[in-house]
C-alpha cells in the first residue's frame, strides 16, 4: 500500500537549517515544563498541528504556541519562552554573567563577578568567582546571540588552559590547601561533541542549555525559580535593557523590591501590571 499524504510527517526547519519531522512530543514536554495544564497542552498542540506546513520553522511553531499559551497564563508563557528570554540578555553578555552569579548564590555561594585573578604566567579576568567553605568555583561564561552557535573544543581548551594557570598559582602560594577548585564553563547554547569529550577527560565541568542531562542550564533555572526579567511580556524591550544595565536580571528582584521599577519612570498602572506578572513567575 502506498504511503498516503496524511501519514507523511510534516518537515520542520530547525535554526540550523536542517529539516526534521515535527515532534509533537517535544512541544508537549516544553509546554508541560512551563506549568501548562494538560487540557491547555492538548488544545495548543491541536491548534499548532492545524497551522503546520512543510518547511515551517521551529521558531514559528513556538511563536504560535507562546501566543496561545499567553492567553491562558502569563507565568506559563514566561517559562515557556525561557530560552528566548536568555538570548535577550545581549548585547554585552554581562547580564548573563550576573544571571549565572545569581544561580550560584542560590546554591549557597558567596559570589563576585569580573574578578582579576593572578595565574602562574599571566593575570586573568574571570567572569564569576563563587566561594563557600572548602570550595572555589571559577566560571567562564560564553554568551551567544544566535541559537545555532555551538561552543567548540577550542573554547574548552582555552578555558581549561586559563584555569590551570590560576590553579598553578594558587598551589604555588599554598592558597589551595584542602579546598576543591572547580573550573566551570557555562553557555546559553550548546557544545560540540569534541568540547564535551575534552571537558569530561580534563575534569572541567561544562553546562549548556541542555547539557548535562538533569543538570543543564534550563534544569538549574527551573530548580532555582530564578527567571529572567526578559521573560516578562509586560516589559518593553527598552525597559528591559534599562534594568539589565543596572544589573537587575531576575523577576524575583523586581517582585521583592518594587522600588527598582522607579528607574523606568512609568505609570502606577503599568507598575502594577509588571509586578503582578513578575510575582506570578516566582
Amino acid at each position: 500500500m502506498s504511503m498516503t499524504e496524511s501519514t507523511i510527517p510534516i518537515q520542520v526547519r530547525k535554526n540550523t537549517g536542517e529539516l526534521v519531522p515535527f515532534d509533537e512530543g517535544k512541544l508537549g514536554r516544553s509546554l508541560q515544563r512551563s506549568g501548562a495544564k494538560e487540557e491547555e497542552i492538548d488544545e495548543i498542540i491541536a491548534e499548532v498541528r492545524a497551522s503546520l506546513f512543510d518547511g515551517i520553522t521551529t521558531r514559528k511553531i513556538y511563536q504560535i504556541a507562546y501566543r496561545l499559551l499567553a492567553k491562558q497564563s502569563n507565568r506559563a508563557a514566561g517559562r515557556f519562552r525561557l530560552k528566548k528570554a536568555i538570548f535577550q540578555f545581549g548585547p554585552s553578555g554581562y547580564p548573563f554573567e550576573h544571571f549565572v552569579a545569581r544561580l550560584l548564590e542560590f546554591e549557597g555561594y558567596i559570589v563576585k563577578t569580573g574578578q582579576l585573578i593572578n595565574g602562574r604566567c599571566v593575570t586573568h579576568e574571570v567572569d564569576v568567582v563563587a566561594e563557600k567553605p572548602g570550595k572555589v568555583v571559577m566560571v567562564e561564561c560564553k554568551f551567544h546571540h544566535v541559537e545555532s552557535r555551538k561552543n567548540d573544543v577550542k573554547i574548552s581548551l582555552y578555558t581549561h588552559s586559563r584555569f590551570e594557570d590560576i590553579r598553578a598559582e594558587r598551589k604555588k602560594n599554598d592558597a589551595v590547601g584542602n579546598e576543591i577548585f572547580e573550573p566551570l564553563l557555562i553557555t546559553n547554547t550548546r557544545f560540540t561533541s569534541d568540547a564535551i569529550q575534552f571537558g569530561e577527560c580534563s575534569g572541567m565541568k561544562l553546562i549548556g542549555w541542555d547539557h548535562p542531562v538533569g543538570n543543564s542550564l534550563k534544569d538549574w533555572i527551573d530548580r532555582s525559580g530564578f527567571h529572567p526579567i526578559t521573560s516578562l511580556k509586560s516589559l518593553q524591550k527598552k525597559e528591559k535593557q534599562i534594568l539589565l544595565d543596572k544589573g537587575i536580571v531576575l523577576c524575583r528582584e523586581i517582585a521583592e523590591t518594587h522600588s527598582l521599577l522607579a528607574e523606568l519612570h512609568i505609570s502606577n498602572r503599568r507598575k502594577k501590571k509588571i509586578l503582578k506578572e513578575a510575582e506570578a513567575m516566582l
